[in-house]
């Protein structure tokens, strides 16, 4: 196994309970899927509802995925050093934005965030070990169980991931190329593994990994 299991149920719960206290007078930005999210210098984003993806534009031009932020998951200008920083929700999304000075104000809020920006820093440490795998399967398959175990839900199949990431944004998160991660998926479902429902959302058949 080269990643480490979720965070626990009952840490979530509590988070959620926080964020609620905190956006109870506050107003939530609503995203439709495909939207860009504007990054703000002292303001951080927490996901509230729905799926952001994080990418960075390389030096020749071509789009490289950086991770996945999910409900009580943080992202911002604030934390991440990336030229050509973007973040785009991958569906209908609702955010919470937080200022420095939010932050500073209330300890338990700014360890709360903490604890959400260890989730996210979990989830880069799994890309990187992918991607010391030398057979592509390999990454493919260990990629869509990190995604199932953080974000997957039950279903009579296995666990579904109920957002959509191209076989391009696959290929640039795992350093190959498209044509050979169309193989590889074509491979997974003859073999059972992967299904697709009537949706077109991939359904992980067997997870080995306690979800969170």
């Amino acid at each position: 196994m080269v990643f480490t299991p979720s965070l626990e149920a009952s840490y979530r719960d509590s988070f959620r309970d926080l964020l609620e206290a905190s956006f109870e007078k506050r107003s939530l930005v609503h995203l439709n899927a495909g939207s860009s999210v504007p990054l703000l210098k002292r303001s951080v984003w927490m996901v509230i509802r729905g799926m952001v993806k994080l990418s960075a534009i390389s030096l020749q031009g071509d789009e490289l995925l950086l991770g996945l932020a999910g409900p009580n998951e943080p992202f911002g200008e604030p934390l991440s050093n990336v030229q050509a920083y973007e973040a785009r929700t991958l569906n209908d999304t609702d955010l919470l934005c937080l200022s420095c000075e939010d932050l500073a104000g209330s300890p338990d809020l700014a360890i709360a965030l903490l604890q959400g920006m260890a989730a996210r820093y979990r989830q880069s440490e799994a890309m990187l070990a992918l991607l010391g795998l030398r057979r592509i399967e390999e990454r493919v398959r260990g990629f869509l169980e990190l995604l199932a175990n953080d974000y997957g839900q039950p279903c009579e199949q296995g666990l579904r991931l109920n957002v959509k990431l191209t076989h391009q944004e696959l290929a640039s998160a795992l350093s190959t190329t498209r044509v050979t991660v169309t193989r590889v998926l074509g491979g997974l479902r003859e073999e059972g593994w992967l299904h697709i429902d009537s949706q077109r959302r991939l359904v992980i058949a067997h997870q080995p990994l306690q979800r969170r």
